[in-house]
């Protein structure tokens, strides 16, 4: 298993759906987290995308140069990014984080945003561009001159001049749960990814997937989306959620759906009728057992989370593994903290990929506390 961890560039902070214990999203608050998941040991970090965040290929190339073994998952937007320019911009992250490069490619799901950045065209037609700058992408970083003809893009004679460090190029994470979608993740996506929806759900979603490649002859490895609760008892990891959401009247409960009823992204309209119901207690949004629906009352995109003690998390997320996901995108509010709680509390009881840094000496936080002389321990 890869865990990676999420740059919350749109802010932060403790309650959902308000301002209260709002946290500033500063460039300083993102490079502490980047920093602190560096040395936990989490594989990457996402840098979510949209109107409300700062650029993520900034971000990225910035915080790049401000650790060592993280790998970022950086959004490309087909229909707002040419396919040649997105190529050279892929290729110099990839160089100048030595290879720690990874692409998200987001077809974007809000009408009123896409069209706010002069984008028109329509759901399928967003997935038909997609594969067209998918094709140009490609090719251009296996370092081929590439003419291409489509129906919506165009490119004669295209070629860049340095090549990415990981071959063929950095590999593609790729999310759509429409029919259009899938066809596209099929084709191109090296990692699919999904949000948290229950178990079951998912796994039908990861058998669709594979078939699908295996008719374009490709196999495709499989990542999921999720907000982790997880704190020493039971009890408390659910006291954490409602206080997460306390702040979270109805006013902006409806004003929250107003905006994500109107989305096309038929994976947003997946996490919308998770949480049909509108209530806020445990019983009315635990859709699945430990899987809340809660945060997607308020936030649009990843609206579910793992809820609940670590044995009960880790054993949660070992079925989604035992179900095919290898790859398992995180988050908690504040990111920062629940970064170091994560790792603390679920890390020991997973199987995951990485390690922190063998070179780096921890120093156990009780022995100073106790007044004992410090004592460094390699992990």
């Amino acid at each position: 298993m890869e865990i990676f961890w999420f740059i919350p560039t749109h802010g932060d902070g403790r309650y959902l759906g308000t301002t209260k214990g709002g946290r500033e999203g500063s460039y300083s608050y993102f490079r502490q987290i980047a920093q602190a998941a560096d040395q936990l040991g989490y594989e990457g970090v996402l840098i979510p995308t949209g109107k409300s965040c700062e650029d993520p290929w900034l971000i990225a190339a910035s915080l790049a140069a401000e650790t060592r073994y993280l790998k970022f998952l950086v959004a490309v937007r087909p229909g707002l990014m040419s396919p040649t320019l997105a190529a050279r911009m892929t290729a110099t992250l990839d160089r100048i984080s030595e290879g720690r490069a990874l692409v998200n490619v987001v077809t974007g799901g809000d009408p009123a945003e896409l069209a706010g950045d002069g984008l028109f065209l329509d759901h399928d037609q967003r997935y038909e561009a997609t594969d067209e700058f998918l094709s140009i992408w490609e090719d251009l970083l296996k370092g081929e001159k590439v003419t291409f003809k489509g129906k919506h893009l165009n490119v004669k004679d295209g070629s860049i001049l340095f090549p990415p460090v990981q071959k063929p190029y950095p590999p593609i994470f790729f999310g759509g749960s429409s029919e259009a979608g899938i066809n596209v993740a099929a084709k191109h996506a090296d990692v699919y990814l999904t949000w948290g929806e229950p178990p079951e759900q998912a796994a039908k979603k990861i058998a669709k997937v594979k078939k699908r490649a295996e008719e374009q002859g490709r196999k495709v490895t499989f990542g999921i989306r999720l907000h982790i609760i997880v704190r020493e008892t039971e009890e408390e990891a659910w006291q954490a959620a409602n206080r997460l959401i306390q702040y979270a009247d109805e006013k902006a409960i409806q004003k929250a759906r107003e905006v994500l009823t109107r989305y096309d992204s038929v994976g947003q309209q997946r996490m919308n009728h998770l949480h049909t119901k509108g209530g806020k207690s445990r019983e009315e949004l635990e859709i699945s057992p430990n899987l809340w629906a809660g945060i997607g009352l308020v936030r649009g995109g990843a609206g579910t989370a793992l809820v609940g003690d670590p044995e009960k998390v880790a054993k949660r997320i070992l079925e989604y593994r035992h179900a095919g996901f290898e790859r398992f995108i995180l988050s908690g509010y504040p990111h920062l903290e629940e970064a170091y709680r994560v790792a603390e509390l679920l890390f020991p009881r997973l199987p995951i990929a990485s390690d922190p840094p063998k070179s780096v000496a921890f120093n156990r936080g009780g022995i100073i506390g106790n007044a004992i002389s410090p004592s460094f321990i390699k992990v």
